[in-house]
């Protein structure tokens, strides 16, 4: 079922969509992703994002490096309305590499300057300050503190452990989760004092809170039942709200569909493997209903064990049971799904990259017809970080920049090197690319970060 992406025209993708009986939304034009709107008093003068993608090139402190500039400042001139920044940690131990991003005390002014560059460098190339999303985040069962293995995981998953060994040891506890709730609460007045204009408590793509949320063998506090399981979420939320004011608000990235194997049941799935969005339904309710949250981005899988479902790619790890057009169908009628069950709250699509230069005609389409009030871009920001300008400016994007999803960035990620599109940016990336090559030499054939 699957392929890679070798289609010259709309017409062919949209004739392979009838053929597969799947409906991806196409508009005619990109007009409805240049319009504005406001989110918390802050006004977004586009409706396209910077998805949160991981650089892998802080110092081993955790600050921000010349790599980690580089990036933000060049996404910032090219003229996306928000920029959500790639995961963050909090604590040593959650970081997912030694070249994670770590906020902290000692690192806040380094954070700040960074922030200061790009904002100015949006100031000065469109205009306009991009809004800047912090995202909070704890790897849970990918932490790699000191680049070795240090799996912090909320239960068993034999699905799981066959990509990365992990045992009982690993299991955090009722106390852990508790501390952890005082971090991301704490990690607002950090993103705050570093110049962020808001902070994304991160629940998506396996990682601890996601892991949290599906963790229906978990005996306490935080297992068993839907309350229980939703609680470190709702908690480090209401921890983090103490710290909104006029000029800074919460926000979240939240996971909707897991995608596991039915043994290994995930969140978003009923007893037989299945999706099924009755819980992640609930929880946005409530996230609107309890909390007031202005802005989510949903998401979908786990990068690690799913990736095709997270986002669709030409060439990975592994040979997908499913064509690309089919996630993608899944993920935005995901996503309208919760826009329909929280239509106050503004809901941002993701992972359109796959389909290229039709891209921007499938974000524009979504918009269109109320499935999502605007789109993040992942991968193409790393191939082609003007994008946004293409669109708005010139009305397309750019087919000869657009992100061919190889996967090469990826694998950087992974490989805990400085990250960017190997492609497209290849004087830079590619010597890091060689390295993995070679690296990779000596790791199992299932190593999947």
């Amino acid at each position: 079922m699957h392929e890679r992406f070798h289609y010259k025209t709309l017409e062919e993708v949209k004739e392979k969509c009838r053929e597969l009986s799947v409906d991806l939304p196409f508009a005619e034009n990109t007009s409805a992703l240049a319009a504005a709107l406001d989110i918390k008093g802050f006004h977004i003068p586009n409706r396209l994002g910077i998805a949160p993608m991981e650089g892998a090139d802080s110092t081993k402190e955790g600050k921000p490096s010349e790599y980690t500039e580089r990036r933000y400042v060049r996404e910032a001139i090219g003229g996306s309305g928000i920029i959500w920044y790639e995961a963050i940690s909090l604590v040593e131990e959650g970081r997912s590499s030694q070249t994670q991003l770590l906020i902290n005390e000692e690192n806040l002014d380094a954070f700040k300057r960074m922030n200061e560059k790009v904002k100015e460098a949006g100031v000065k190339a469109n205009g306009y300050e991009p809004l800047l999303i912090m995202q909070s985040n704890h790897s849970g069962r990918y932490s790699n503190p000191g680049n070795k293995p240090h799996p912090l995981i909320a239960q068993r998953n034999a699905y799981l452990e066959t990509f990365r060994s992990a045992d009982d040891s690993c299991i955090v506890s009722d106390d852990y989760l508790r501390r952890t709730e005082e971090s991301f609460g704490e990690s607002a007045l950090l993103a705050k004092k570093a110049g962020f204009d808001a902070v994304d408590i991160k629940c998506c793509h396996g990682y601890l809170f996601q892991e949290v949320a599906a963790a229906y063998d978990r005996k306490g506090e935080y297992g068993g039942s839907y309350e229980n399981r939703t609680r470190l979420l709702k908690n480090s939320i209401r921890a983090a709200k103490a710290y909104e004011d006029k000029d800074f608000f919460v926000t979240a990235r939240i996971g909707i569909y897991d995608g596991y194997p039915k043994d290994s049941r995930g969140w978003g799935q009923d007893a037989e493997g299945r999706l099924d969005l009755t819980e992640p339904k609930r929880l946005m309710s409530e996230l609107w209903n309890e909390f007031s949250l202005p802005l989510c981005n949903i998401t979908m899988g786990n990068p690690y064990a799913t990736t095709h479902v997270t986002r669709p790619f030409d060439s990975g790890k592994y040979p997908p049971d499913e064509h690309p057009f089919q996630g993608l169908s899944r993920m935005v009628h995901g996503v309208e799904e919760i826009k329909k069950t929280v239509p106050e709250m503004i809901v941002y699509g993701s992972a359109p990259t796959y389909l290229r230069e039709f891209a921007d005609l499938y974000a524009a389409g979504a918009v269109e017809r109320g499935m999502a009030d605007g789109f993040l871009f992942g991968r193409m920001a790393f191939a082609d970080p003007d994008f946004a300008n293409e669109i708005v400016k010139n009305g397309r994007i750019d087919p000869k920049r657009v992100c061919l999803t190889c996967g090469k960035c990826g694998d950087l990620i992974r490989a805990h090197k400085p990250t960017g599109c190997v492609i497209r940016d290849n004087a830079t990336f590619m010597p890091f690319y060689k390295e993995w090559l070679e690296e990779k030499k000596n790791l199992p054939s299932n190593f999947r970060g």
